[in-house]
């Protein structure tokens, strides 16, 4: 009878079928899982490039202040009030204090010295807790003159800059001529003049560079 090979072959038929549709069916799903396991990796290495981006880099480190002769420090110590002082540091640098005497001062920042001082006492004083402070800066000082509203002598008791300078000395006269702002840096063996050209900066930054100011700096204005 024919019965039996059309039952046979009808079942090899839906064999064949099921095993086409399993096949197809699958592939999507495989496709899907990598989809979303290639927009899984994209999102983590973007989030990597993003946090590389963010890290400063060396040189971008904002400057820190460093002391110098003149300069009027605070130091605190705390629960200490006889340690505690407010000291001038002197020509040669050093300040002095209590129980530990001269330490030098001139070419440190705050952190710094509040190291020093703070391992100096520790030979007398149990985990002494100490803080530097800058109150007055006498020995870092820059110089403005020319056709400027206050010209005079200014103090750096952080970083400064030529257009902070200007407007820390109330800005420009009228007839000031701003493309040609001079610079003097140096001693008079080693004098240096750079020129700055206002305008020029606020019209095309990054074109000129905002110059930053030294101690002992004289910026004139013609």
């Amino acid at each position: 009878m024919a019965f039996p090979s059309l039952i046979a072959a009808g079942s090899r038929a839906g064999s064949s079928g099921r095993t086409a549709r399993e096949s197809i069916s699958g592939t999507p799903r495989r496709a899907g899982v990598a989809g979303v396991f290639l927009v899984l990796l994209f999102f983590l290495l973007n989030i990597s490039m993003v946090n590389a981006q963010q890290q400063p880099k060396p040189e971008e480190k904002q400057d820190v202040y460093q002391f110098d002769a003149g300069d009027v420090v605070e130091v605190f110590v705390f629960e200490e009030p006889e340690i505690s002082q407010t000291v001038t540091v002197r020509s040669d640098g050093r300040i002095s204090l209590p129980l530990i005497g001269d330490v030098m001062a001139a070419g440190m920042t705050s952190e710094a010295l509040a190291q020093t001082i703070t391992e100096k006492l520790a030979k007398f004083i149990e985990a002494p807790n100490v803080t530097v402070m800058l109150a007055e800066s006498h020995g870092k000082v820059y110089y403005v003159l020319g056709q400027i509203e206050e010209p005079g002598e200014y103090s750096i008791s952080r970083p400064v800059t030529v257009i902070q300078a200007i407007a820390r000395a109330g800005g420009f006269l009228e007839w000031a001529k701003k493309s040609r702002i001079m610079i003097v840096s140096g001693s008079e063996a080693s004098e240096k003049v750079t020129y700055f050209d206002y305008d020029r900066f606020l019209d095309k930054p990054g074109r000129e560079s905002n110059v930053r100011i030294q101690a002992g700096d004289t910026i004139v204005i013609p």
